[in-house]
């Protein structure tokens, strides 16, 4: 009997080591993961370089607290603004609190603007953490059941929709940001086109709100930029991140620029273990290598490499209604729930994942070849076509 809390529909898998783009189970049995941990392990698993980083600097200092300054926590503030154009960032330890601090943002903001119930709004599907803030601002029922009462200050509206924005602006004058994800991941990948983002931008400017891009998982070069943004042309107000930043190692971050920067200041926020010099120095690696191998623009071409062979391989497949997505955040959408297929995946040594109960989602290691690219093909392409005609 397991003395774990049951919150998890687990797999029957444990996995022992990892080597780039493959996991091997206590068994022995060897994985192609194509999920690096719901976006987590950008660089795969025991890069060298990351290995060494990290050994490195658990041997100097782990943990010493915010009462002081940090070093490794200034240097990755530097190099997370000069990629992405904000000006200051917090950190914490995941995309709840992240997404937490934002919201924090948004509240401060509207009270500085003399609101006294300020309301942030939010997309339907959208997926944003479990904790009640970031829960409440989530759209979806079934993690919200059980968990009432909610928080206040939402709006929620339908995603990809600015008309909807736009009537709850003409009705709504509590509300004081928009908080969005520019790929819906947990919602079934969903993405937003570039036209979408940069009227939302201006329909915040228009009415004084904050543009609060929740990056967590889309961020941190998974679309083939550093930031899904960086597609549009736009500066958000707030971005979150987490998942990807610290390849596997727990961070967040919340940044601000323009009239989110310098609204925190001593005793507004914190986080105890938020900025660390190990999670820094995790995140610092990660972006330093990510932009000494050029990952960028190989993330940008495996990806079409990818979307390009699935759908050769499905054309006129009945049952699978579109492929979507950006970079290395893919979904394959079909006509039926399939989260069978995750077990049929593994059994043939595929680690991948199906979400919105009928879309298949691939999120690889950034460092994956194009030959294991295309032995995730091989695999994954004939389990659908199977599935669909069983």
């Amino acid at each position: 009997m397991s003395h774990l809390m049951n919150t998890y529909a687990r797999l029957p898998v444990a996995f022992s080591h990892g080597e780039g783009v493959w996991l091997w189970d206590t068994e022995g049995k060897r994985y192609l993961d194509a999920l690096s941990g719901i976006a987590v392990n950008t660089l795969g698993h025991a890069h060298p370089r990351f290995t060494a980083a990290l050994s490195e600097q658990i041997g100097r200092l782990i943990h010493c607290s915010n009462i002081y300054q940090v070093r490794e926590q200034e240097l990755l503030a530097d190099k997370l603004c000069g990629l992405s154009d904000m000006q200051e960032v917090f950190f914490c330890n995941s995309g709840c609190e992240a997404n937490e601090a934002a919201i924090k943002l948004a509240r401060m903001y509207g009270h500085q603007q003399g609101i006294e119930s300020p309301a942030v709004i939010v997309m339907e599907k959208a997926f944003h953490g479990r904790t009640l803030a970031t829960l409440s601002a989530t759209g979806n029922r079934k993690v919200q059941a059980g968990f009432e009462p909610l928080v206040k200050g939402f709006v929620r509206v339908p995603y990809d929709d600015l008309e909807a924005i736009r009537q709850v602006a003409q009705h709504n004058s509590n509300v004081v940001a928009v908080l969005v994800e520019p790929i819906q991941g947990e919602g079934g990948v969903r993405t937003l086109d570039i036209e979408y983002l940069q009227q939302l931008r201006q329909i915040c400017d228009e009415h004084n709100w904050l543009l609060m891009l929740d990056e967590v998982q889309c961020g941190m070069g998974r679309t083939g930029k550093w930031f899904a943004f960086q597609h549009t042309g736009i500066l958000p107000d707030v971005m979150t991140l987490a998942k990807g930043l610290g390849s596997g190692v727990p961070i967040g971050a919340c940044l601000a620029a323009g009239k989110a920067a310098g609204l925190f200041k001593p005793g507004n926020h914190g986080s105890t273990f938020g900025g660390n010099p190990l999670a820094c120095t995790a995140g610092l690696t990660t972006l330093n290598i990510i932009e000494q191998d050029k990952l960028l623009a190989h993330t940008e071409s495996l990806g079409q490499f990818i979307r390009q062979g699935i759908a050769t391989a499905l054309q006129g497949v009945s049952g699978v209604k579109e492929i979507r997505g950006q970079g290395l955040m893919l979904g394959i959408e079909l006509d039926r729930p399939c989260g069978d297929l995750v077990k049929l995946a593994l059994a043939q040594g595929l680690l991948t994942n199906v979400t919105a109960d009928n879309v298949i989602r691939l999120l690889p290691a950034l460092v994956m070849s194009q030959d294991e690219a295309q032995q995730l093909l091989d695999i994954l392409c004939p389990l659908i076509k199977e599935f669909l005609q069983s």
